[in-house]
């Protein structure tokens, strides 16, 4: 024991000698009494665990499942395939209706290898308003990185366990469509699917059948009656769907042969006369479903797929409402109500659209492969708005017994709308906007003349020939003298007289002379102007720009000064620009839209307004020679439009035009508005007819826009095409019976 004191006590007396200060201490060689810098300790710090979960949130938000799983810890990944990590987290936002979500990060503890974020979040829902819960993530170190220890709580902190959420739905029925009358176009209602067992048919019944179908359907009689003959007895031959009212008449006649179904749909009248306005309902995709589950949709609703259908989708489906359960999947107990909203009617829409109007509209270009635009010259109201071939958005309904074979038979190119989406060249009709460039250049005044002959050879690429000159050729062809007026030059013609006559190689010296004097881009402009080349804003169905540029060459404004070249327009664009040419020069923003309205009766939640979006660029006085320009062309003897428009009582103004297509007839074009306001008191029109490839605009188009001018201030069509004997009816019917056949198609 005195031995290990002996030690301690040494110990001790170095160590005081060694920390001494003062000179007289004893300093070992090479050791200073400077004091040592501490020993260097290395910290290692981890990343902001909030950090991960913010990234991981903003993925959810962005439906990014596969940056979201690799967020999560490796256990969460071993237990839980991605697959199944996307489809929990989808269906609870799918449930939820969540369009969209908030977060906010409150809180975080960090423990080395653990840490703890808590964070607020929102979900915006369409169906039970905001769900807001505090949530605490746990995560979890891994190699250096903060991972989510994820389980469903993280999207809800009720679903922790395994329970799920159920919404119950409440949906209200569909709302209906009007015309501007209050006439029903479409709505939920019982109809008939027709059709002919050929088996039954009698010899007795044959007559009567093929009539009561033409009446209802608007088969041909004779090519029906050839259906007949040449198909199997037990083989159904698909007819058409009608209301009880609309098809009353045949179901109280019953001739033996025609048979029917009776069902329940989303029903368009009139054998869905209006459907390339109006478009149709079908099923939610699978590719859109989870859109619109996210838009308080069950899932199994049919949406508006095309038209109105679809532009008024949010007032014609009403609000959805629902109460959010969180339910235990195993029981099917529910846990916990969530939230819950009741269901608000749907609005019925009113449209511009005159029923009676777009009826025989329709009927008037059957046969034709075309369009016809019928608008109101001061407000841009849209009464007609036909395409040829057109569809019955009836045979969309999965209900109707027809659907299946009806749209295996649907003609191609039948779902175009071709009064809104079908580009053309304008042809002669495009003169007025020539005529316009050339006056305001001041290059051109209406006392200009021109000795408008068989030929123009300003350009040396080609020899152009006026129309006049073809008409001669065809007389000629047929043993015939050309003495006629559509067969001899017209000779020396004032500005006005050349609109009047349609006169190509005065229309082709203003391009020319307008080029010469370094105006290459007059006419272009002038038709932009005039609304070409652009949208005219209609917005509640889809539509086509056209095309118009500026030529680059003197042979391109050449061609462009009578519709032809690169140019292309829609009917509709033709349409708006002649009601600014009848209505003083205001271009409106055509609409189809009167008003949308409650089913309760009260105050509408939309209603039409006149929208300007735009003037023509003319001087009054201008304007007002082309308006009587166009009022030549069909009152001057000479006019273009003069013969086929005889008879028709309304004072009315227009343009002819046969627009070459570059395959087959040319296109027929007749482009015109009322002048009768003052005397009838209704409304004037544009009125816009294209034939595709029917031949010249005086022949075809010029009936047509009678026909529909007739129906205007009339209510039905009083006068039959040239090439008819009756409506719909050749003159040289094949007998069947005196069965008279279809209108040809020209």
């Amino acid at each position: 024991m005195k031995f290990f004191r002996w030690i301690h006590l040494i110990v001790i007396m170095t160590f005081l000698s060694a920390c001494g200060s003062g000179g007289s201490g004893l300093i070992p060689a090479g050791v200073t009494d400077t004091p040592l810098p501490p020993p260097a300790v290395t910290v290692i710090s981890a990343p902001d665990p909030s950090l991960t979960l913010a990234a991981y949130l903003d993925a959810y938000k962005a439906d990014d499942y596969n940056t979201m799983y690799s967020l999560v810890s490796k256990v969460t990944q071993d237990t839980l395939p991605l697959e199944e990590f996307a489809r929990r987290n989808r269906d609870a936002l799918n449930e939820m209706s969540a369009a969209s979500f908030d977060y906010e990060v409150l809180s975080s503890l960090v423990n080395p290898y653990s840490a703890e974020v808590a964070y607020k979040v929102t979900y915006h829902t369409a169906l039970v308003g905001e769900i807001q819960r505090n949530i605490v993530a746990r995560l979890a170190l891994e190699n250096g990185v903060w991972k989510l220890q994820w389980d469903d709580s993280l999207i809800l902190p009720e679903l922790a366990g395994g329970n799920v959420l159920r919404m119950d739905y409440s949906i209200p029925s569909r709302g209906n469509i009007y015309d501007r009358d209050g006439d029903v176009i479409a709505a939920q209602t019982d109809a008939y699917a027709f059709s002919i067992l050929p088996g039954n048919v009698t010899e007795e019944s044959l007559s009567t059948l093929l009539t009561e179908v033409w009446r209802l359907c608007g088969n041909s009689m004779e090519a029906l009656a050839q259906q007949i003959a040449n198909t199997p007895a037990l083989y159904p031959i698909p007819l058409c769907e009608a209301s009880a009212d609309e098809s009353e008449r045949i179901r109280s006649i019953a001739p033996a042969g025609l048979q029917w179904v009776q069902y329940n749909s989303r029903f368009y009248f009139d054998q869905g006369t209006s459907s390339n306005i109006v478009g149709y309902t079908q099923f939610i995709s699978p590719e859109n479903l989870e859109k619109y589950r996210r838009l308080g949709y069950r899932g199994d609703e049919r949406v508006g797929a095309a038209g109105i259908e679809q532009w008024a989708e949010d007032y014609l489906a009403g609000q959805h409402g629902g109460t959010l359960y969180v339910v235990n999947p195993s029981s099917g107990q529910i846990v916990t109500r969530v939230g819950e909203s009741a269901p608000k009617p749907a609005d019925s829409v009113y449209l511009t659209i005159d029923d009676n109007l777009q009826y025989y509209a329709q009927q008037a270009i059957k046969g034709f492969t075309g369009a016809a635009v019928v608008m109101e010259v001061k407000t841009g109201r849209v009464l007609a708005m036909a395409s040829s071939p057109g569809f019955d958005a009836n045979i969309f309904e999965p209900n109707n017994p027809n659907a299946a074979t009806l749209i295996a038979e649907l003609v191609p190119g039948s779902l175009l709308n071709r009064a809104a989406q079908g580009q053309y060249p304008l042809g002669s009709v495009f003169k007025i906007i020539t005529m316009a460039a050339g006056m305001e250049s001041g290059l051109f005044i209406p006392e200009s003349t021109y000795d408008c002959q068989y030929t123009w050879t300003r350009l040396p690429d080609q020899i152009r020939y006026d129309w006049t000159y073809q008409h001669c050729q065809d007389r000629l062809a047929a043993g015939q003298e050309c003495n006629t007026s559509d067969s001899t030059p017209s000779g020396v013609l004032t500005l006005s007289e050349g609109l009047m006559r349609s006169c190509n190689p005065f229309f082709w010296e203003i391009g020319y002379t307008l080029y010469r004097n370094n105006r290459p881009n007059d006419i272009a402009n002038m038709a932009r102007a005039f609304g070409l080349g652009q949208p005219t804003g209609i917005g509640q169905i889809p539509e086509e720009a056209g095309q118009i540029n500026d030529p680059p060459t003197d042979i391109d404004v050449v061609n462009q000064s009578i519709g032809q070249g690169d140019v292309l327009v829609t009917p509709l664009q033709v349409a708006d620009f002649i009601a600014a040419i009848a209505n003083g020069g205001t271009l409106y923003r055509p609409q189809l839209v009167e008003r949308i309205e409650p089913v309760d009766g009260s105050a509408a939640v939309q209603v039409f307004k006149p929208e300007a979006r735009g003037t023509l660029p003319l001087q009054p006085f201008r304007l007002e020679f082309i308006k009587n320009a166009m009022i030549e062309v069909v009152k001057n003897p000479r006019g273009t439009a003069n013969f086929r428009l005889r008879g028709l009582t309304i004072p009315v103004a227009g343009k002819t035009g046969t627009a070459e297509s570059g395959s087959g007839k040319p296109h027929a074009w007749f482009a015109g508005f009322t002048m009768a306001e003052e005397n009838t008191g209704l409304p004037d029109i544009a009125v816009v007819v294209i034939l595709e490839n029917a031949g010249e605009g005086s022949d075809y188009a010029a009936p047509v826009f009678k026909r529909i001018v007739e129906t205007y201030y009339y209510g039905t069509p009083r006068t039959f095409y040239w090439f008819e004997s009756n409506f719909g009816v050749t003159k040289t019917p094949t007998p069947l019976g005196g069965i008279p056949t279809e209108t040809p198609k020209p």
